[in-house]
């Protein structure tokens, strides 16, 4: 008889846990748009929650302390005039928030230090450059104010918020609507997926595709791809009979995945989560009532199911808090923000410890929010690894920053410059030439001159 080996994982027991009633966000009502994101987003400071809004867009910002009911009249940011999509916290400013919307627009948000205490409509930018409404943003994980986009006009567009400026224009690359796009983990490279059933491994400043599968999964509903810390993909889809699969990529040679597992014939989408420190990944369908996570590793089979999380209630959405802001103190891994149709419920994955020491097993140094790159630095062709920082003593949120956007003026443009170049070169010309016309106007006076007294002294002569 075989006996089977269990594989040893510090993660196989990893414990999840909904928190108590008074610590969630009640009598929000959560959007019903017809959209597959997430519709949450967190940050050590605050959690935002798109929200039903009559008469345009809103989603809800609350101090992470702000728990129990929310009053109806808690002030939103509504700048949107359609429905917003999708939202996104920056990285590298916990109070810098982006949003796309049905409106075509993008629009980056400044939140006060301690919240909105009146609704919020100004953004600090609007960037326009969608011809259809806007279903992804998401910045850049290691570069200053770089901001993507996806719409629903097949076209990605990446912005440099300081300038309010589109820098790039992904077009005529997705033939259909774009389901997801993810940032390789320096920000050098995209991963997307599509409707037309390709992943594709983009190279955004080149304008390269320079890999893509075709039918990664070979269903018809909505696919997911994000990068691995390695900078393999994995992706999470359909098979033809319409089960749910997850599949694991490399990019240097697509033509066959590194493993694929079925999974259930559920229908609803996966959303991936992945902490790139311990390569767990959290699988949570929408629709569904449970959170898989699966540990990859570089050994066969590759992805390793490790456990599910199961609660009574579907899940409308779901928030994923940075590393940062977790307790480091009671050996908390991960933290979701599950979206009920009225609330929003933290849940708490922890690895159980006996000692009070702080696990540097389950803590290894994870990305700062201190960026690697400017903007400019970024656009220019350079690439940045993430800035780690360590956990031991916990995650203290430095000083807000208030975001400033610097439209460049368009007078202050070259191009106008070598004009005013042209232009005192013509007025120089001009003026040698009035000098030279001056010169022959008196040599010609002269000529008159010199002739009229030679024809009076030979009339004397005569």
């Amino acid at each position: 008889m075989i006996r089977r080996v269990v594989r040893q994982s510090k993660f196989r027991h990893v414990f999840g846990q909904a928190v108590k009633n008074d610590q969630c966000y009640d009598d929000i009502r959560v959007s019903r748009v017809t959209w597959d994101s997430a519709f949450c987003a967190v940050n050590p400071k605050f959690v935002a929650i798109i929200v039903e809004a009559s008469g345009g867009g809103a989603f809800l910002v609350l101090p992470l302390q702000k728990t129990g009911r929310i009053d109806k009249a808690y002030p939103t940011v509504c700048g949107h005039t359609g429905p917003v999509l999708d939202i996104d916290w920056c990285p590298h400013n916990d109070h810098v928030i982006a949003s796309g919307s049905e409106d075509c627009t993008v629009m980056v948000w400044q939140i006060p230090e301690n919240g909105l205490t009146a609704p919020l409509s100004e953004p600090v930018v609007v960037l326009e450059g969608h011809s259809k409404r806007v279903g992804i943003v998401m910045w850049h994980p290691t570069a200053r104010n770089v901001l993507l986009s996806a719409g629903c006009d097949n076209l990605i567009i990446i912005w440099n918020v300081g300038t309010g400026e589109a820098l790039i224009n992904l077009e005529d690359m997705h033939p259909d609507v774009i389901f997801n796009v993810c940032w390789s983990r320096n920000g050098s490279l995209i991963c997307t997926a599509c409707k037309d059933k390709k992943v594709r491994v983009i190279d955004p400043r080149k304008g390269k595709i320079i890999a893509e599968k075709d039918k990664a999964h070979e269903g018809a509903r909505p696919m997911r791809a994000i990068f691995l810390a390695d900078g393999n993909i994995f992706t999470t889809g359909f098979s033809r009979m319409s089960e749910r699969q997850l599949a694991l990529w490399n990019p240097k040679n697509m033509e066959e995945p590194i493993s694929v597992h079925e999974m259930d014939p559920s229908n609803g989408v996966l959303l991936p989560f992945y902490d790139p420190d311990t390569n767990v990944v959290y699988l949570c369908g929408k629709g569904d009532s449970s959170i898989r996570y699966f540990e990859i590793t570089d050994e066969a089979p590759y992805v390793h199911y490790l456990n599910t999380f199961s609660s009574k209630e579907p899940q409308r959405g779901m928030g994923y808090m940075p590393k940062r802001g977790l307790d480091v103190n009671k050996c908390e891994i991960a933290r979701f923000y599950k979206l009920h149709e009225r609330k929003c419920e933290p849940i708490i994955m922890t690895v159980p410890r006996k000692s009070d020491l702080f696990q540097d097993d389950l803590y290894p140094d994870t990305a700062g929010p201190d960026p690697a790159l400017e903007a400019e630095e970024w656009f220019d062709g350079k690439n940045g690894e993430p800035i780690l920082i360590s956990l031991k003593h916990g995650y203290v949120p430095g000083k807000n920053r208030d975001l400033k956007v610097v439209k460049k003026n368009v007078l202050d443009n070259k191009a106008p410059k070598k004009n005013e170049v042209k232009l005192e070169e013509l007025l120089r010309e001009v003026k040698s030439l009035r000098d030279l016309v001056t010169l022959q106007d008196r040599r010609i006076a002269k000529l008159e001159e010199h002739t009229i007294q030679s024809g009076t002294s030979a009339e004397k002569e005569v």
